[in-house]
């Protein structure tokens, strides 16, 4: 009786991991929270669509350039004391956006609220990597990434719920404060304070320059246009700020060289960045944001393919996230008892089937759902432990700057995949041009049946399905709206086709990546 007591206490979550739990789950929630809300908010301050996505472009940016100087300062100062003044920050944010008088103020406020933010997770992973025993990481760690990956999906939704329910976006950010100052004092309370062995002097020039770099990056890959994606890619204000931000990363990295001979603590080691296997984890990284990046389209392709309203469409997003939110939870028991790149194999193979389930075969609801929840399942196995116990074992006693960088491969390819995909979405409605006489031949009706205004609307459409169900209505013939509406689901499927298609082969290249990480690790042993 007392054996099984003792097994029963060890598989208990412990109090302070709770506490993180809750933490990860109220920083992932809130971006996704603030995109069904966006619209209301861009009218309550009047302004434009365009200006009102810095809402979210802000936070984006602030993430990827805190993520891993929080995690380095966790890994110097403490990660009780980082992480109290992550949720700080976060709360303050949320309390300063939820009473911005103006945009300006709510932008600023936003971005403070993500200096909060971005840091939770990852002294939350580096927390149960240096408290918790081998054999139980990959578990929590899951747990952590199911937290994280059910907020990111389910975010709308809550967000829609509680739009509804209040009938005030401020309430959407007023509701992270009495969270945030709970998790304040049970933390102080419960938490214990745990840090790496660090030299003596913070690297403030490596600071500078990682955040310069990262920001350079991101802004390039935010200005990228899915309308012409290679025209925009060889402006300015994309390549220009990627050849910077390419010249401020060699510049970081020869500091972070030099630092070792200058008792600097470097923030990002150079010795990681020598590491293939480490390397290789990092790549693997920005694949699984590439996979996030696709359930993005979801709510969008049951619309345009399964007739789904637009006011249900993000509905369907739960099978998903509930599956991701499992996959997370057994991708960590994977790792605890198989490791993590037998775990990664797994992974991707489960999520090439189901992407390419989407892709192919998902044209009725039924399959529709049994494909979502084979590939949240998938990308699930990825965003909780496997990749974040190889950056850690890299890293040694540097948990959070390498499980910070890893954050930012992942947040890179989150931010530039939607952009691709929506590419791909527009070339596909733009086959439009020959669907549609194809269907109207069908149908026994002259192309030129259709005014020549109402054919450039429709020839030249992408994708957006309101107006294009508006544009339909409007006709008066019964045979050409048939006609139309066929051609239009025609259109849909090809364009979502690709989009699930080339996530399904960026899921398969983690298999080769895998072997390659399986040789570099044997060979470093």
């Amino acid at each position: 009786m007392k054996n099984m007591e003792n097994v029963s206490k060890s598989q208990k979550i412990p109090t302070s991991l709770l506490i993180f739990i809750i933490g990860v789950f109220m920083a992932a929630l809130d971006n996704g929270i603030i995109s069904a809300a966006l619209t209301t908010i861009n009218q309550s301050f009047q302004v434009s669509a365009t200006e009102g996505a810095w809402g979210i472009t802000l936070y984006t940016l602030g993430m990827a350039v805190s993520t891993p100087i929080v995690g380095k300062l966790a890994d110097r100062y403490g990660r009780k004391k980082l992480f109290l003044i992550e949720i700080l920050i976060f709360g303050l944010g949320s309390l300063l956006v939820a009473l911005s008088p103006s945009f300006t103020f709510f932008l600023t406020a936003r971005l403070i609220q993500s200096f909060g933010g971005g840091g939770i997770f990852i002294i939350a992973s580096s927390h149960v990597l240096s408290t918790m025993p081998k054999e139980r990481q990959g578990s929590l760690l899951g747990i952590l990434g199911a937290m994280n990956g059910i907020a990111s999906v389910l975010g709308p939704n809550i967000g829609s719920f509680l739009l509804d329910w209040t009938g005030s976006w401020h309430w959407l950010f007023l509701i992270n404060v009495p969270i945030a100052l709970l998790l304040l004092i049970f933390g102080l309370i419960v938490i214990p304070e745990t840090k790496g062995n660090v030299l003596s002097k913070t690297d403030f020039w490596g600071i500078v320059f990682l955040s310069t770099a990262i920001l350079s990056i991101m802004f390039a890959i935010t200005n990228l246009g899915s309308d012409d994606l290679l025209g925009s890619f060889l402006s300015l204000k994309v390549l220009g700020l990627l050849i910077l931000g390419i010249l401020l990363f060699v510049i970081l990295i020869l500091i972070e060289k030099s630092n070792p001979k200058r008792n600097v603590d470097s923030i990002l080691p150079f010795s990681l960045l020598r590491q293939k296997a480490y390397l290789l984890t990092l790549l693997m990284g920005f694949l699984s944001g590439t996979l996030i990046a696709a359930v993005i389209f979801v709510p969008s392709f049951v619309q345009a393919v399964l007739g789904v309203t637009a006011a249900n469409s993000g509905y369907w997003m739960t099978p998903l996230a509930l599956a991701a939110g499992v996959g997370a939870s057994m991708g960590g028991i994977f790792v605890d008892k198989q490791g993590p790149v037998k775990t990664l194999v797994y992974a991707s193979i489960v999520a090439v089937i189901g992407f390419g389930w989407l892709a192919y075969f998902a044209d009725t609801k039924p399959l529709f759902i049994a494909a979502s929840i084979v590939a949240g399942i998938g990308f699930g196995f990825l965003i909780g432990a496997p990749l974040s116990v190889l950056a850690s074992n890299a890293a040694g006693e540097e948990k959070g700057s390498a499980l910070g960088t890893l954050s930012v491969a992942r947040q890179i390819g989150l931010t530039i995949a939607p952009t691709i995909y929506a590419t791909l979405i527009q070339n596909g409605f733009g086959q439009l041009k020959t669907i549609i006489p194809e269907k109207l031949q069908q149908n026994g009706i002259s192309p030129q049946d259709i005014p020549a205004s109402e054919w450039q609307k429709f020839s030249s459409s992408t994708g957006n399905m309101n107006d294009l169900a508006s544009q339909i209505d409007k006709i008066p013939v019964p045979q050409i709206q048939s006609a139309l509406e066929s051609a239009i689901h025609q259109a849909a499927e090809i364009a979502y086709q690709h989009v699930f298609l080339t996530a399904s082969i960026m899921a398969f290249l983690i298999l080769p990546l895998a072997f390659f990480l399986w040789r570099a690790l044997r060979k470093e042993k």
